[in-house]
């Protein structure tokens, strides 16, 4: 295998305009908030850096907690325990640009070092790990945390462990998950803002979608309203059906359906909002008059949403919460969940805890928390989402303002 170059150079430089090109910034006093979570927790458990690596934005929110910025190509973060990050990410082979902290679009950033590394290119998998691996041994640590390991590329791992073997890698997923889930004031308003978002733009898809529309231009006008509200990145579910058929949610690769008078739709909107944090949202839109069926199921998904919200609150279990609502569902006479109904939130579109039996992580109050209860028949799919925080004895209004009903237009 032909190796990149040594990381030795330095990156060439340019004049670039000094205005702020953010979207919307994370504070610096919320960054150093992180931060010495972090460095308390690395100093008991003598580590001297932790690792975290993403290759994409809405199921990779480790990177953006440490740096404010998402991942869209492979990024590696290297957190030190007494100096600033090392971030390797993708850009011109072999480069390394020294930042010191002093810029103020990756804050708490010492260096970056790029690569040209793929996911589709085999032969690249472990160039991010060779810059890793050299800055991890030039510092000579002998204890080094990585979080999510399991979700990282196998060569990236590997090679890590194949030249790292004299220092103890420990796993700190748990606690980089727990630290994550409980969100400070900051975080909690930026949500709120991300559920109004998503209000409005669930209100002008209701004003705009029509017969002859296919599904992926709905999806599309929700992508589009959401981004000049602040959003980033996101996932639009949208599927029609005839009454009578079920209408699940799916992709853009299945959204090619025409409406029809009479039709009926589901929709998801997966977006985050100002600031890169999920919430989500889901309702039926009817181009007419809806059947009693969906009518019927709607009120059950509402009423399992309500069963799960009353059990919400510090210190409950996950599993004793699913359970109740497998419960619930199976006195309703409808079948019991075999999915993940109910999860955190955050800059993952799914975060721990979930609300399912193989969870180990309780609830806290600062967590935000999708709740999406839904079954299927043969001729119908009934499903509700909306996001609420835990608050000391429970939780607080829902984020959503968007009414509770199957709409019909």
């Amino acid at each position: 295998m032909i190796s990149e170059p040594k990381f030795i150079q330095a990156a060439p430089t340019t004049e670039i305009d000094s205005g702020d090109r953010r979207l919307t910034r994370i504070s610096t006093q919320e960054l150093e908030r992180r931060w010495k979570l972090v460095r308390d927790h690395m100093k008991e458990r003598g580590l001297g850096a932790i690792i975290v690596q993403t290759e994409r934005d809405f199921t990779g929110g480790y990177v953006k907690w440490f740096t404010d910025v998402p991942a869209y190509y492979p990024r590696t973060v290297i957190f030190h325990a007494s100096d600033l990050m090392t971030v390797v990410e993708h850009g011109a082979a072999g480069w390394r640009r020294t930042l010191e902290g002093q810029d103020a679009n990756n804050p708490g950033v010492g260096e970056i070092i790029t690569t040209s590394a793929f996911p589709s290119v085999n032969y690249t998998h472990t160039y991010d790990a060779e810059a890793v691996s050299d800055l991890l041994s030039r510092r000579g640590y002998r204890k080094v945390g990585l979080v999510g390991a399991s979700g990282m590329r196998h060569g990236f791992v590997a090679f890590l462990e194949k030249t790292q073997s004299a220092a103890e890698i420990a796993d700190e997923t748990d606690f980089i998950d727990r630290v994550k889930a409980v969100k400070s004031q900051e975080e909690i308003a930026l949500i709120q803002r991300a559920a109004q978002m998503q209000d409005m733009v669930f209100r002008k898809v209701l004003s705009h979608i029509k017969p002859g529309m296919r599904d992926i231009e709905v999806t599309a006008l929700a992508q589009y309203e959401g981004q000049l509200l602040g959003s980033e990145q996101g996932i639009f579910l949208g599927m029609s059906a005839k009454l009578g058929q079920p209408a699940f949610f799916a992709q853009r690769h299945f959204q090619g359906r025409t409406l029809r008078a009479g039709d009926h739709m589901s929709l998801l909107i997966e977006n985050n909002g100002p600031g890169g944090f999920y919430p989500e949202i889901s309702r039926t839109i009817v181009l007419g008059k809806a059947s009693q069926e969906l009518l019927d199921g709607f009120e059950i998904v509402k009423e399992a949403q309500q069963h799960t919200l009353r059990k919400f609150k510090p210190g409950a279990s996950c599993r004793e919460i699913f359970l109740a609502h497998n419960e619930f569902m199976k006195q309703k006479g409808v079948p019991p969940e075999s999915r993940v109904y109910s999860h955190s939130q955050g800059y993952d579109l799914i975060e721990r805890p979930l609300i399912r039996s193989d969870e180990t992580m309780s609830l806290e109050k600062g967590m935000n928390m999708s709740v999406h209860p839904a079954y299927a028949t043969s001729s119908m799919f009934a499903h509700i989402c909306d996001n609420y925080l835990i608050e000391k004895n429970g939780v607080g209004e829902c984020l959503h303002k968007t009414p509770k009903q199957v709409f019909e237009l």
